[in-house]
């Protein structure tokens, strides 16, 4: 799972094109590798092996500011693990 940490005031939120995730990151760009299933190098490839390539696939949706981070932050935490909703 992915959240933001507290206090920040500027984020992006993203959906991978490929597993369908959402997520929120502070660091803002128009495509991103998805933290989900994004390939991580395998550092123990042999000579004739090709080493992997990142695909960016997670694309930034909207850049959420100010206290909307905090609220995108906890719905998405929500929506992830099923947690207590009674603050609602």
């Amino acid at each position: 799972m992915y959240y933001v940490p507290d206090d920040t005031e500027k984020c992006g939120y993203y959906e991978c094109e490929e597993c369908r995730e959402r997520f929120l990151d502070v660091r803002i760009a128009s495509r991103l590798v998805c933290p989900y299933c994004g390939e991580a190098h395998d550092m123990e490839i042999g000579p004739d092996d090709e080493m992997p390539s990142v695909k960016e696939s997670a694309k930034l949706l909207e850049v959420i500011e100010g206290e909307d981070v905090e609220k995108y932050d906890a719905l998405l935490s929500l929506a992830i693990t099923g947690g207590d909703y009674s603050w609602i």
